[in-house]
């Protein structure tokens, strides 16, 4: 079977599972875990046989026109680089463990079909995405994902949070795509074509018109699906989705869409230095603002929601300074520990029997009741803080080490974001790791072993997220153009500092507020912690309500973010105030003018229409008086008329 034959049955094979879910779920619910994870494991397998026999070699082209469109055509194009073999095998790996966990997470939930059957179209729009040749294409996939996401996050749509969550997430991302799609035409109108090859060469002679406008239309789209400032706001909200839905957008889907995308185009952006400065700009604020918020945050999740944000800024930044290869390799790498520290979070929810223990200033000595959580999260959360020898170390110091030599601000800018960040990353994982399974918060009743399907999906993905940057950065180069990916001293010796640095603080500040905290009447700690500034406080601004169980089960006082915060604690744990200010900038003003328009409607169009009927109604009333239906009235009325009617014809007469 050909290469190109095998990389068409990819996204082919997990879209056939989902038409068969949907099909069969009611009729034949035997057949929805098979049809679950065999097209999707299948579909991996093809990807990893497509990524050996490409090699990165030479890329596979292939291509089918659709349609005459006119003087742009559309064509069913596959342009399968390095890159995109790569990423596809990511993202076969990851769907095949979340289909496999959710077989357990999942195994009571009377929804469970429909929601297999999206996340096998979720995967087949995104490894349509990152195969295909052409935009239009491309932009199918895209969207597709738009949708799926919408459905996924509100999958327990019973409570207001789901709900509420899923159409944020679905209207952020739109307000990127219209830009984006106007990016897309505008760029098609310059190259004359929507396949990626055809595009890529216009650039190369310099033929495109306006190059900075296409660029930040583009990266407007990007912002929204990949949950860049300042359209990030989507991302932890959308938490409220199951455990593994988290796993699956965070790590290998949706918000890895639009990092590929730039990697792929990366070309048209560096046509533009404008676009290069805003790209590392965004970048950099992404980073900090993320792990900031991050850090004083308490659902697991949310924590996890904002890492991904500001790992994803590393992504952009390493596209800022224009090395494709370092923003891809921390993708992948990324998406290895990033879907493990999500399964875990899973793990430790699911053993509570309720998400109430989504705070991790309520959980209780977890370690001994979840060990396969505690051990894969923590070679996760070293991978997440980049230290050596884990995957994130190799994949973050290739970003670093990217910024190093560029000239100029977008270099100077993400390096020093870069370094930032790696320090407060080590924090939030490291405060993360002490409250979740060294906490002193109330403990759950015990529900017994977790599901074999979930805990062993955990070791296969710690696999890669203790092993893949010391195997891979040496032989990575062949498939992202050849450059080298091994980190440079300089950045490893200050970026690996940083990280030590923010955890050792942390720690120390943990003991110091536990030990103050051990002098405090357990009464009097009870009685605040929700009060200062504190969680509940927080997302209230945010517009959430958190599920933390009952209130009079105290947190653990010994959350050292508030000391390692001071008074930006208060701003950070609701996100620095975005969503109100969105909300006073956009929602408020347009709530307003719908009332004006209702109004108006109302009181003044309304008014109109009414009165024309009842104006029409009255002249009814009075024709209808005139009818009493007795004969001799009517002949009456007709005489008198015929009167009247020669009297005037004779008055006429006369005066003539």
């Amino acid at each position: 079977m050909s290469t190109t034959t095998l990389a068409v049955l990819v996204p082919l094979l997990p879209f056939l599972g989902a038409a068969a879910g949907l099909l069969l779920g009611r009729t034949a619910p035997g057949f929805v875990r098979p049809l679950a994870v065999l097209p999707t494991l299948t579909a991996f397998a093809l990807a990893v046989l497509v990524a050996l026999r490409q090699g990165g070699d030479a890329a596979i082209d292939a291509a089918t026109r659709l349609t005459p469109t006119g003087s742009v055509p559309i064509d069913l194009a596959l342009h399968i680089d390095g890159f995109a073999a790569l990423v596809a095998v990511l993202v076969g790996l990851v769907a095949t463990c979340v289909q496999i966990y959710s077989t357990g997470y999942l195994r009571d939930d009377p929804r469970y079909p429909s929601y297999a059957a999206l996340v096998s179209l979720f995967t087949s729009a995104m490894l349509l995405v990152v195969y295909s040749g052409d935009l239009m294409v491309l932009l199918v996939g895209w969207e597709i994902m738009g949708i799926c996401s919408y459905f996924l996050v509100g999958h327990y749509w019973e409570t207001p949070e789901a709900r509420a969550a899923s159409l944020k997430a679905f209207l952020v991302t739109k307000l990127g795509d219209v830009p984006f799609l106007i990016g897309l035409f505008a760029l098609a109108t310059d190259a004359g074509s929507f396949r990626i090859t055809r595009i890529l060469a216009t650039v190369a002679e310099g033929g495109l018109d306006h190059p900075t406008p296409v660029a930040l239309l583009l990266l407007a789209g990007v912002a929204g699906k990949s949950a860049q400032f300042p359209l990030h706001t989507w991302l932890p909200d959308a938490m409220a989705g199951p455990t593994p839905v988290s796993a699956l957008i965070h790590a290998a889907t949706m918000v890895a869409a639009g990092v590929y995308f730039v990697a792929r185009l990366l070309p048209v952006f560096e046509a533009s230095s404008a676009a290069l400065v805003v790209l590392a700009v965004m970048a950099a604020v992404t980073m900090t603002g993320s792990a900031l918020a991050a850090l004083a945050q308490d659902d697991i999740k949310r924590v996890l929601a904002y890492s991904t944000i500001g790992q994803l800024g590393y992504m952009t930044g390493a596209l800022a300074v224009g090395d494709r290869g370092a923003a891809v390799f921390h993708l992948i790498s990324h998406g290895a520990f990033k879907a493990l520290l999500f399964l875990a979070a899973g793990v430790i929810i699911h053993a509570a029997g309720t998400n109430s223990l989504a705070a991790m200033s309520r959980m209780g000595q977890l370690r001994a009741r979840v060990p396969d959580a505690f051990w894969t999260m923590t070679v996760a959360l070293l991978a997440l803080s980049a230290i050596p020898p884990f995957s994130g170390f190799f994949s973050k110091e290739s970003v670093l080490g990217a910024a190093e030599p560029v000239p100029g601000a977008a270099g100077w800018t993400v390096l020093v974001a870069g370094v930032a960040t790696a320090l407060l990353t080590a924090a939030y994982a490291t405060r993360l790791w002490l409250l979740a399974f060294h906490g002193k918060g109330t403990e759950a009743p015990d529900h017994g072993r977790e599901p074999r399907t979930m805990t062993v999906v955990l070791w296969v993905l710690a696999v890669p997220s203790l092993a893949l940057g010391g195997l891979a950065y040496g032989r990575l180069p062949d498939w992202f153009d050849g450059d080298g990916l091994a980190p440079t001293l300089t950045t490893s010796v200050v970026g690996t500092g940083a990280a030590l640095i923010g955890a050792l603080v942390t720690y120390a500040a943990w003991r110091s507020t536990r030990a103050e905290a051990a002098r405090v009447p357990l009464g009097a700690v009870a009685a605040h912690p929700r009060a200062d500034a504190g969680t509940v406080e927080a997302e209230a601004i945010a517009g959430h309500t958190p599920a933390y169980g009952d209130v009079a089960s105290a947190p653990d006082p010994a959350d050292p973010s508030r000391r390692l915060l001071g008074p930006l604690h208060r701003h950070a744990a609701a996100g620095f105030h975005l969503d109100a200010v969105y909300a006073a900038l956009f929602v408020r003003p347009v709530e307003a003018g719908a009332r004006l328009v209702r109004f108006l409607d109302r009181e003044v169009v309304d008014t109109y229409v009414n009165g024309a009927g009842t104006l029409s109604r009255l002249l009814g009333a009075a024709v209808r008086r005139a009818q009493t239906g007795n004969v001799q009235t009517y002949v009456s009325a007709l005489l008198a008329g015929t009167v009247v009617l020669v009297v005037a014809a004779l008055v006429v007469a006369t005066g003539a």
